[in-house]
């Protein structure tokens, strides 16, 4: 079984839910993918999995525009 980093657990005492890290990991990985410098230094190639531990990492903020979309 392979151990998956950054857990789950410790991505989500950075987001306030699961929509939000994929919504904030999606967008941080077109950035990279356009062009835009990590901001740390990670193994993988994978532009999400980059943005994954930079969030893990407290490296990128995200600021909800709206509340209460129904």
């Amino acid at each position: 079984m392979k151990v998956i980093y950054p857990s789950l657990d410790e991505l989500m005492k950075r987001v306030d839910s699961k929509y939000t890290l994929v919504i904030t990991a999606a967008k941080r990985g077109r950035q990279i993918r356009d062009g835009s410098r990590p901001t740390l230094d990670c193994r993988s190639r994978k532009e999400v999995t980059i943005a994954l531990h930079e969030i893990g990492a407290g490296n990128i903020e995200y600021e909800r525009a709206r509340d209460g979309i129904k």
